[in-house]
């Protein structure tokens, strides 16, 4: 057996004291440590992102990212500012969230009808809710405010209850002519269940708390989500949802984890509602490694590498998810915590590309796995700021502080036409508006953040 020589051994020595030094960081222990964490992953996941460019659309990602992730993306933003009060990113968000409210402001823009399904819809709602909740600045008083956008996605898909098959439940697609009509999934009704929750302990009101019900117990009896609490794909409506997809995926769980936990909150800790959340918890562990204890990893595509564009940014959704439920559920904390702090070491080590750009895998350890994008840095975002949970408040309600405006008809304008949409494509007249608007932002980034209410 051959050994190495010395210089070879010391350049080898170099080169991993280097990927170590690349590595962020973090300190779990000092706040400040964390959020220059949660900074950084922010900074290499709006590389990506041009839409605040004059002549681009603001809330778009370019290709090859849908529009939805771009939705979740902005969500994300809008937790960061709750958990650093770093508003660095907040006229770009804000930008956003006002751009792609589409002619009814219910996040229905034409021009992402061909791509436009409820959980897309859904994920731009959840941002709009998520700013309501944290009092994040206000737009201006002539623009939809952030709780009526929610309600408006609410109105706009409560009509589409789909009582023909299954005995209930959202269809994934909207429109007749978009492949996936016929599929129920269980993101788009968990987006649904968990925007209705969020209203019902926002606003007070039965009625959306009576719809988030309607929906776990669809779900449920379909067999969409198991006994045990495994969280499958979904179902073929033309097939009477006789066979379940049983492929999991993280933020199908976190999606109904943060919807169970505002519900056992809106409740007073009803029994039910407790002993879901403690089922969706254990049956989490499905997401967590055993090789490398509590660390994250999206089981059905991380091994085979097999994860697509949307599916390297899902565990972003649980980390946020559960984080939110800590606070809702305090029982929890002990449950979700050592994860998420676990976690969020581990992601810290991935995050040693160019320019700290973190890898999808996060049990590799220091081996960066050459894995970039959006969805690698939101996950890493999101999982470090999730462990600012014990320093940050609650999220407030209408009744602890809410500023948010609602409309309990927001999003019902106008009938779209014969196919459910308006138009096909964004016009020139769009993309000039969009960089007048770009214009305006900046400046008023500049200038201060006009819009928000002291």
């Amino acid at each position: 057996m051959a050994f190495p020589s010395w210089g070879a051994f010391l350049s080898s020595a170099l080169l991993a004291a280097q990927v170590a030094q690349a590595s962020i960081d973090l300190d779990l222990g000092d706040p400040n440590s964390i959020k220059a964490a949660a900074k950084t992953a922010a900074e290499g996941m709006l590389q990506y992102y041009t839409g605040y460019r004059p002549g681009d659309v603001p809330g778009n990602l370019p290709d090859p990212y849908y529009w939805w992730e771009a939705g979740a993306m902005f969500g994300a933003l809008v937790d960061y500012w709750y958990y650093t009060g770093d508003d660095e990113y907040n006229a770009i968000t804000t930008q956003a969230l006002l751009w792609q409210t589409g002619p009814d402001r219910n996040y229905m823009p034409p021009n992402q009808s061909k791509t436009l399904g409820n959980d897309d819809q859904g994920f731009w709602g959840l941002a709009a809710m998520s700013a309501a909740e944290v009092n994040y600045p206000n737009p201006p008083e002539d623009q939809p405010q952030w709780l009526a956008l929610a309600q408006a996605v609410f109105n706009t898909q409560y009509p589409r209850w789909d009582n023909e098959t299954c005995g209930g439940g959202l269809k994934w697609q909207i429109f007749t002519f978009n492949n996936g009509y016929n599929y129920k999934n269980t993101i788009s009704n968990g987006c649904f269940f968990n925007i209705a929750s969020r209203l019902a302990m926002y606003t007070g009101n039965a009625t959306y708390a009576e719809w988030a019900e309607k929906t776990w117990d669809w779900v449920t009896a379909i067999g969409l989500v198991s006994p045990t609490y495994q969280f499958f794909d979904g179902t073929d409506d033309t097939q009477n949802c006789t066979g379940i997809n049983h492929i999991q995926w993280s933020y199908n769980l976190g999606v109904y984890l943060h919807g169970a936990a505002n519900m056992y909150n809106f409740t007073n800790g009803d029994e039910r509602w407790k002993t879901r959340l403690e089922g969706i918890i254990k049956g989490s562990e499905l997401f967590f490694s055993k090789k490398v204890p509590n660390v994250m990893t999206e089981v059905a595509c991380e091994g085979n590498g097999k994860c697509n564009v949307d599916q390297r940014s899902f565990k972003a959704y649980l980390t946020r998810w559960m984080a939110a439920t800590v606070k809702l559920a305090p029982f929890t904390h002990e449950l979700i915590m050592p994860k998420l702090q676990a976690s969020a070491k581990a992601a810290a080590l991935q995050c040693n590309g160019p320019n700290n750009a973190c890898g999808l895998r996060w049990t590799e350890g220091a081996a960066f796995d050459g894995s970039t994008g959006v969805g690698e840095q939101m996950s890493a975002m999101e999982v470090f700021q999730s462990n600012l949970i014990d320093y940050v408040p609650p999220r407030v309600t209408k009744k602890t502080g809410g500023t948010s405006k609602g409309d309990v008809n927001a999003g019902m304008g106008r009938t779209p036409g014969p196919l459910g949409i308006y138009q096909e494509e964004i016009t020139v007249a769009d993309r000039a508006g969009a960089g007048i608007l770009t214009g305006f932002i900046i400046i008023c980034a500049v200038g201060g953040a006009w819009w928000v209410v002291s």
